[in-house]
């Protein structure tokens, strides 16, 4: 089932979540992306409030290649940058998949150059989340 919004896009599979993950993982290399950061939500809730939440990871994506090329025509894209992608347990047994919108979000900057490269980024992405 597709789950887009204003600002990401993705969708649900009939899938375990670590299977999912990984999948995920594996196409996000494949489409030339490195993960700079992860964050466990459901460790962190429960290390900081001692909440249980559902499983829920964060990966902060990045194409160092087109990353480069975005700072060469804006200094402070670090501020939106990696793309989050995230992968969290949904409801009836399957596993949801959402990719940050880079389109949405660069398009703030106003700079159709970011603009043009944040297409890019958004058809690598896309490209993953068909193959998931």
């Amino acid at each position: 089932m597709d789950m887009n919004t204003a600002y990401a896009f993705g969708k649900t599979v009939a899938a375990p979540f670590a299977a999912t993950e990984k999948k995920v993982r594996e196409e996000l290399q494949k489409e030339g992306f490195g993960v700079l950061s992860e964050i466990d939500i459901a460790a962190k809730f429960k290390e900081k409030l001692g909440k249980e939440f559902r499983k829920y990871v964060i990966l902060g994506a990045c194409n160092q290649g087109l990353a480069w090329e975005a700072f060469g025509k804006e200094m402070n894209i670090g501020t939106l940058l990696p793309c989050n992608v995230v992968v969290y347990e949904a409801d009836g047994g399957e596993t949801a998949v959402m990719f940050m919108d880079p389109v949405a979000a660069l398009s703030l900057i106003g700079n159709p150059e970011v603009a043009s490269l944040a297409g890019m980024v958004k058809e690598k992405l896309e490209r993953v989340l068909a193959l998931v």
